[in-house]
């Protein structure tokens, strides 16, 4: 036994050193394992995708843990109600994050800043009641965005600046009166525009965007239903088939306000809905049970009566130059039945004539002959 206990004793330090080595370099793996792709406890996680939906988090997990080769990160269902502004800093390769159906209500300006390879962005259903005009920017690659089932009133303008590779987005569900086109030019490759859900007033605030949407569905896109809400003679009808012409208006109540903001109708006292005072005139009451004159015109402007009154008169005009028409044909067919008789009687009539002279030449030439 001391034969082979004595060289054992004799590698006892060796051997404890070189445990201890590996330990130590199995240690700092550890560390730089955890450190560079971890996976927060609250999600699960493979080598590209962080999946922390539905469970009920109301504050983000530590995607400080995610490893920056995470291209998607899914936080949908949740009970989240604010962001601090450098949430996702160290994500610099995502390609899609969800934060549907939360509490949002406010979200920091430059929020994705550094998310430049974000190409799908949702955040519907959450509490947004405005955003902020640097909210996307530097996504440049963004393709989808859905902002839909919110309560925005507006889309301020340069909020879609930087995306304009954008080729779907979703507005639907919210509280949007109208749209600024200025805000939707820079959408050069935009294919699908969800607007429904939203209660629309199709008056001269829409006249811009309505000119845009047309544009857009000319060259290929596409637009859901766009049901307007107000004016009451509009109220169910999609503004996609709605006549251009109808907003033609806009144009005279600028020139008749002086240039100013474009309105819906003749200026109003906003707060009892009577006309504007001039500065020779009183302002004018209505009686009861009749609406103002201004408010009857913000329905049937002074352009579209002339409308009206063009076609009721070319109609007329037309009217007539058929009845005449009419009456120069019928004249034509009597005329030419008459002559027809005519030429018929005086067939008939030349071989008589003939025969006369015939009888007559026997008579006449006995006369001779006695004469």
């Amino acid at each position: 036994m001391r034969l082979f206990m004595e060289p054992a004793r004799s590698r006892g330090p060796n051997t404890h050193c070189s445990s201890a080595a590996v330990l130590c370099v199995l240690c700092v793996l550890g560390c730089v394992l955890d450190a560079s792709g971890g996976c927060p406890s609250a999600c699960v996680c493979n080598l590209t995708d962080a999946d922390c939906g539905g469970r009920g988090l109301t504050s983000l997990p530590s995607l400080w843990l995610l490893p920056p080769s995470t291209r998607t990160l899914l936080l949908p269902n949740n009970r989240l109600a604010s962001l601090p502004p450098s949430a996702f800093a160290n994500l610099s390769s995502l390609e899609r994050l969800d934060l549907s159906n939360n509490y949002l209500d406010n979200l920091p300006a430059a929020l994705f800043r550094e998310l430049a390879n974000l190409s799908a962005l949702s955040l519907r259903n959450n509490s947004l009641r405005a955003v902020e005009r640097d909210l996307l920017q530097g996504l440049s690659q963004l393709r989808r965005l859905d902002l839909s089932l919110n309560g925005l009133s507006a889309v301020p303008l340069g909020l879609l600046d930087d995306t304009q590779g954008l080729t779907w987005l979703s507005l639907a569900g919210n509280r949007l009166h109208a749209l600024e086109r200025a805000a939707f030019e820079p959408l050069a490759n935009l294919q699908s525009l969800q607007l429904g859900g939203n209660p629309w007033e199709c008056d001269c605030n829409l006249r811009d965007f309505k000119h845009w949407m047309e544009w857009l569905l000319y060259r290929g896109g596409r637009v859901d239903a766009l049901e307007c809400t107000l004016p009451k003679d509009l109220r169910g009808r999609d503004i996609r088939g709605v006549p251009i012409e109808m907003f033609n208006y806009c144009l005279q109540l600028e020139d008749e306000n002086g240039g100013g903001p474009r309105g819906s109708g003749p200026p109003c006292n906003r707060g009892n809905g009577t006309p504007a005072p001039q500065p020779s005139e009183s302002p004018a009451v209505a009686t009861d049970g009749e609406q103002p004159d201004c408010v009857k015109q913000r329905y049937r402007p002074v352009s579209v009566r002339r409308a009206i009154g063009t076609v009721v008169v070319a109609g007329v005009v037309c009217s007539i130059v058929c009845v005449m028409m009419v009456g120069a044909a019928a004249y034509g067919c009597i005329y030419a039945s008459l002559m027809a008789k005519y030429q018929r009687e005086l067939k008939k009539r030349q071989p008589l004539m003939g025969d006369g002279d015939a009888d007559a030449d026997p008579e006449d030439k006995q006369i001779s002959s006695v004469a």
